[in-house]
């Protein structure tokens, strides 16, 4: 259905016009042309510290990450539960395990205690993991300095999924930096789009010229065609690139106005017994790129998607959070270290609309529908 508020649009309120028509001029739309490099270059400055491979998607940036890490079949990569599938799917792609971790209350990621616990079980059973999979989930920073001491302390490298987390930072150091590889997604539905697109980063140079080779095939640089290695056709086009790079231009922008919308929710529903928000740790700064609530049954008197029905009667877009990894049929046999937490945040949490284009008065027209189920309840 055609909702009135949308979950996540994008923004094309730049210069997204004026470079698409420029890569079209340039007759170069596919892997080669001038804006892949303007826009892997932009990237990278704005990291300060890391390089950056403009890919086609998240889930290949990921996917050619772990080959680089090189993971292979039957290792075992841990991995956050309480994510989109593409944090997981990567690894089952080249014959490895997954093996699933819940999430912590505060920030909702991954959480170190039980990720040491993960290991140390794997490593008395004699299968020490290969890797670790971290995601900053909804764009709030995961507890990286705590995961990055366990991974250093058993010596497994960390693969940062930033997909959701452009622009978020902890104590002034971008998202997806920390870890030996980070990745992000430019999927249309992200705060930085560029339709489709991804980006493997890393602060090792030949780490990243090794993915700039195979993400085109891992062709020779010859005259003609010649192949040492399998590589894949992981490469951003030009156009894709030329809107990533105007949107770019204005992530600074972004940000601030998501986090202006995630404070406007707090401001006109926070205070409501029974709804509760995720919250920043000391030192982080989420990008906010959706704005998610909790909600009390017991207390409000309804579900979230009692909720969510509501909202789509009401042309508002929402979304249940992520079903976490280990209750989907197709991992049912992976193993699963953790409890209950994630499990019920899916059970009682949903997405509201956090386009960057919503207006306070927008909202208050959001807020209202819950305003109105409270009432039902009364």
């Amino acid at each position: 259905m055609a909702y009135q508020y949308k979950l996540s649009a994008p923004i094309f309120d730049g210069n997204e016009m004026i470079y698409s028509q420029q890569a079209i001029s340039s007759g170069q739309l596919a892997t080669a042309g001038s804006f892949i490099e303007k826009f892997e270059n932009k990237l990278s400055k704005k990291l300060k510290t890391h390089q950056a491979v403009a890919l086609n998607s998240g889930t290949s940036s990921l996917h050619l990450a772990l080959v680089l890490l090189g993971i292979s079949q039957g290792d075992e990569v841990i991995c956050q539960s309480f994510t989109f599938c593409a944090s997981a799917n990567p690894i089952i792609y080249l014959g490895a395990k997954p093996i699933f971790v819940d999430s912590e209350r505060d920030t909702w990621n991954m959480s170190p205690e039980l990720l040491e616990d993960a290991i140390m079980h794997r490593i008395a059973h004699g299968k020490k993991p290969k890797a670790i999979i971290v995601v900053h989930l909804f764009g709030m920073p995961a507890k990286m300095k705590e995961i990055m001491e366990i991974a250093s302390k058993y010596n497994i490298p960390v693969l940062e999924d930033a997909a959701e987390a452009v622009g978020s930072k902890i104590f002034g150091k971008s998202c997806g930096t920390y870890g030996d590889i980070g990745v992000y997604s430019f999927n249309g539905n992200k705060i930085v789009s560029a339709g489709g697109g991804g980006a493997l980063i890393a602060n090792d140079s030949a780490l990243v010229q090794k993915a700039r080779y195979l993400s085109t095939q891992a062709r020779e640089d010859l005259p003609y065609y010649q192949h040492l290695e399998i590589g894949y056709n992981y490469k951003m086009n030009n156009l894709s690139a030329a809107i990533g790079l105007a949107q770019l231009e204005q992530l600074d922008k972004c940000v601030k106005k998501r986090r202006q919308i995630n404070s406007n929710y707090r401001k006109l529903i926070g205070r409501i017994p029974g709804i509760s928000f995720q919250d920043e740790p000391e030192g982080a700064f989420s990008n906010y790129w959706l704005s998610t609530i909790l909600i009390d049954e017991k207390v409000t008197g309804f579900t979230n998607d009692q909720l969510r029905i509501a909202f789509m009667k009401n042309g508002i877009e929402t979304r249940f959070l992520w079903k976490p990894l280990h209750m989907q049929p197709v991992f049912k046999e992976i193993q699963f270290f953790g409890g209950n937490v994630s499990r019920s945040l899916f059970q009682r949490g949903i997405c509201l609309p956090s386009s960057a284009d919503l207006t306070y008065e927008d909202q208050e027209k959001i807020v209202a529908v819950v305003i109105k189920e409270l009432a039902k309840t009364f």
